[in-house]
């Protein structure tokens, strides 16, 4: 099609700064999780928004912060290397938090890049008009920015005013996907995902960063239009174990009653739900261990 806009465009921010949240707005479906925990993004996805006249392929990416562990350097790394081949790059900023020296250091990191550079201030429900343009203001000296964006993806003001932005940066292009693909992600990836989201939700204090999802065996039986999905939940101590199954196995069920929900919804059809949890020592100290569970560059 002649005068198609196509191209890439990374969100790029702090931890808990609102990219997947975006993202989600973006797309119009539930693509990536979400929670308040940190590092809850820890896969470099890849959604699509096909238009007429573009076609927008958005990168979500772990939140870049000071690693602790293999994991953190790992998931580090993938949010940087999605910097390296982008038409656009996004610096996600949360108005309802002060510009400090992680939104710094990310944006020394996007000042690098060839890409062009829009700020995308985002979550501008919490704040008031005047707190919003003090955000702006400061987070504006953090690097030059072809494009200014406030957001709220919560409650979707100017979502459409951010894909104009992004359009308009885009380079005339080919179609990287067809019309009808939401994400990249492979299937299993997206059922773990959605699993780790309710953990995420239902567990507290050292747990969630501790919770790995790996889909063991995925089958459909297309006569009962039947998904039967068994899926190990990882963590690294036995009382973490404990937490997530809960007494009588009462919190391991409502795991699997939330997140069956989202896979109904994502399949098309009827989830069988098989949840195990086993306990994997210090997994996230293990790089090797990282990658087979597909966290950062794993997969």
């Amino acid at each position: 099609m002649s005068g198609l806009r196509s191209g890439f465009a990374v969100l790029l921010g702090r931890p808990n700064t609102g990219k997947s949240t975006l993202l989600n707005a973006v797309i119009g479906s539930k693509v990536a999780i979400t929670s308040d925990t940190p590092q809850t993004t820890r896969h470099r996805l890849r959604a699509v928004l096909d238009r007429s006249d573009a076609q927008v392929v958005l990168v979500d990416t772990p939140g870049l912060h000071k690693p602790i562990d293999a994991l953190g350097e790992e998931l580090n790394r993938s949010a940087l290397h999605a910097l390296s081949d982008v038409d656009v790059a996004c610096l996600v900023v949360d108005a309802a938090q002060p510009v400090g020296r992680g939104d710094e250091w990310v944006a020394r990191h996007l000042a690098a890049s060839s890409a062009r550079r829009i700020l995308v201030l985002t979550k501008l429900d919490l704040v008031g008009p005047e707190e919003a343009e003090l955000q702006i203001a400061k987070a504006k000296k953090l690097a030059e920015f072809d494009d200014v964006v406030g957001v709220s993806a919560a409650t979707g003001f100017n979502v459409g005013g951010f894909v104009e932005s992004v359009v308009g940066l885009l380079p005339e292009g080919p179609r990287y996907f067809p019309k009808d693909m939401e994400t990249d992600q492979p299937v299993e990836v997206m059922i773990a995902e959605f699993v780790r989201e309710k953990v995420l939700r239902l567990t507290y204090d050292e747990v969630p960063h501790a919770v790995g999802v790996v889909v063991e065996d995925f089958e459909y039986d297309e006569d009962r239009d039947l998904a039967r999905v068994h899926a190990v939940i990882y963590v690294e101590r036995d009382s973490q174990k404990g937490i997530i199954v809960g007494k009588g196995g009462e919190r391991i069920k409502r795991i699997g009653t939330e997140a069956r929900k989202d896979l109904e919804r994502m399949l098309g059809s009827r989830v069988f739900l098989d949840l195990v949890v086993k306990v994997k020592r210090n997994w996230r100290r293990d790089a090797a261990q990282i990658r087979r569970f597909g966290y950062g560059e794993g997969l």
